[in-house]
């Protein structure tokens, strides 16, 4: 008998392929948000793909109050493989000189959350 991709026993199966989530805020008008994506897409997205152990990206918008939050989550196997990309500071925030030209402010530290049940594929 086949498992239904939703079932509790494949959700289970998948929480050993990604088990962290880094998570980085911050906040900017709608053009810097604009910006920002076109960034993300063109330089952050190819540095993370290259990264053994990288596993995904979310990059949330929400518009709200005259400015834009800007949420981004990171998927990754491992805190070594988060290493791999934040170096020994695990908690401090990467952000680089052409993100923080278009961001009104970010948070300088991240948070890493580990996953404990995962349906979304």
């Amino acid at each position: 008998m086949t498992e239904a991709p939703g079932c509790l026993a494949t959700t289970l199966a998948r929480q050993e392929e990604i088990v962290i989530i880094r998570a980085f805020h911050a906040t900017a008008t709608a053009a810097g948000a604009d910006a920002y994506r076109d960034h993300f897409t063109r330089a952050v997205l190819p540095t993370l793909q290259a990264i053994g152990g990288y596993h995904g990206a979310y990059l949330l918008r929400r518009d709200h109050d005259g400015h834009v939050e800007l949420q981004v989550l990171t998927l990754w196997e491992s805190m070594e493989a988060v290493r791999r990309f934040a170096g020994t500071s695990l908690d401090r925030a990467v952000v680089e000189p052409d993100a923080t030209a278009v961001l009104t402010s970010y948070d300088p530290t991240v948070i890493h959350h580990r996953v404990v049940v995962d349906t979304v594929r």
